[in-house]
């Protein structure tokens, strides 16, 4: 059932312990308001990695709404899920436009991954969910979960937390109280309320101390104002983003197909970890998320999009809140198609300081990681077996490092796609020798 979602109790209130599941809701504005939260969560990275690829992201932000509405709707609203731009094509998007590839080609790479793993998906639904667990039991699929979250600690420790040391920790402190401590919808909407708070808290110190030294989003140390409105007030209204079609080279395609078994796993991770969440067996659902997802990426690239990929930002999201209603991500994901017609509003959510999100995705991508733990807790995962504590322990701090693996002179495997393969294929390969001898 993809629509008519049940009111949850009054809509306005959560008992201790209540969750809100994906066919129900609460109140419209409660809900909207839950979408505003997801959009702000996935909107950072959605925006950061087209950059970094060197595609247009305000397409890439309103492609990831579409997206996520497919992905909805292949899954029949069972798996509440964002999709947005995926960070794990990056180290070979690097390699192609190193080789002199351009964005029609970057675009026409991605979308032959996104058919590949649309049919891997296929293949799962089919075959049944047992394919998957004989690949992905629950040492791996929580390894993969936590490998997701603390590999993504990188980008709060050296991108945003840098760049404003202490409005990242005051932000952090106070999202612990929002969060943490606050009852009803406003600790239900905490992660929206600490961005906020950052923002006013970066904006008034601005007033009072003027501008900081610090470096930006490139890395590079300048003395600015921790809030710049200047591409807000250049950003038109309305605008569509450029689109351009893909554009098919067999050695583009050569060096992204292997994202394809990173992807397979970070979404059986999240949909893993949806179904932890919720209490529900969402495992009959396995193939379609994957099948979703490479739909998603395909509509995303064949108009000139970034690869899509399911987002942890909004699982942490939802283990906040306990509101795990898709009609929040139906929200979003209309709200992110109108950010991306609308280059003023992504300009100004662009605009958001990276200290303050640094506050923020410590928190998300902490909680992220410990979802794994659970995932093992919950399973009764023997971690004294060495077969599956060496090759957990590797590809954990494969990912963490980030370490990167050489592959050519221009392309390398690292962080979280390395982290996962080493996970995947050590724990396989070690059961295969340990029932050979």
């Amino acid at each position: 059932m993809a629509f008519g979602w049940k009111l949850h109790g009054d809509g306005k209130h959560l008992a201790p312990g209540e969750v809100v599941k994906p066919d129900e809701r609460l109140s419209w504005p409660r809900m909207i308001g839950f979408g505003a939260q997801h959009v702000i969560a996935m909107f950072g990275a959605t925006f950061v990695f087209p950059l970094v690829m060197g595609l247009d992201a305000n397409l890439a932000v309103m492609m990831s709404g579409v997206a996520t509405i497919l992905f909805l709707l292949i899954v029949q609203g069972k798996v509440p899920s964002y999709v947005g731009s995926s960070a794990s094509f990056v180290g070979a998007v690097v390699a192609i436009r190193a080789a002199g590839g351009d964005s029609a080609t970057v675009t026409g790479a991605l979308l032959v991954v996104g058919v590949v793993l649309a049919l891997a998906g296929l293949a799962i639904h089919r075959l049944g969910v047992g394919v998957i667990h004989r690949v992905f039991p629950p040492i791996v699929t929580g390894g993969v979960v936590m490998l997701i979250g603390f590999g993504m600690a990188y980008v709060a420790a050296d991108v945003y937390w840098p760049q404003d040391p202490w409005v990242a920790l005051l932000t952090m402190a106070a999202s612990f109280v929002f969060i943490g401590i606050f009852r009803g919808f406003l600790g239900r909407i905490g992660v929206l309320l600490g961005l906020v708070f950052g923002f006013m808290l970066s904006w008034a110190w601005d007033l009072i101390g003027g501008p900081i030294t610090a470096p930006g989003g490139d890395g590079k140390v300048t003395e600015h104002l921790r809030i710049n409105l200047d591409a807000v007030a250049r950003a038109d209204w309305i605008g569509l983003p450029e689109l351009h079609g893909p554009v098919f080279e067999v050695s583009a395609v050569l060096v992204c197909l292997p994202v394809v078994i990173a992807l397979i796993a970070e979404n059986v991770g999240h949909v893993k970890a949806v179904g932890e969440m919720t209490g529900a067996d969402v495992d009959g659902y396995m193939g379609r998320a994957v099948l979703a997802d490479g739909v998603g990426t395909v509509v995303a690239t064949s108009v000139g999009g970034s690869a899509t990929t399911t987002y942890a930002e909004n699982i942490g999201v939802m283990a906040a809140t306990r509101v795990y209603s898709t009609a929040a991500y139906y929200i979003a994901a209309v709200i992110a198609i109108l950010f991306g017609l609308c280059p003023k509003f992504g300009a100004l959510v662009a605009a958001i300081p990276g200290g303050v999100l640094g506050g923020v995705t410590t928190i998300l991508y902490g909680m992220i990681g410990l979802l794994g733990a659970k995932i093992w807790i919950e399973n009764k995962v023997n971690l004294a077996d060495p077969a599956n504590m060496v090759p957990v322990g590797a590809g954990i701090i494969c990912a963490i490092g980030p370490v990167a693996f050489p592959v050519t002179g221009t392309f390398s495997l690292g962080g979280i796609t390395l982290g996962t393969i080493v996970l995947l294929l050590g724990y396989h390969v070690l059961r295969a020798v340990r029932r050979a001898m």
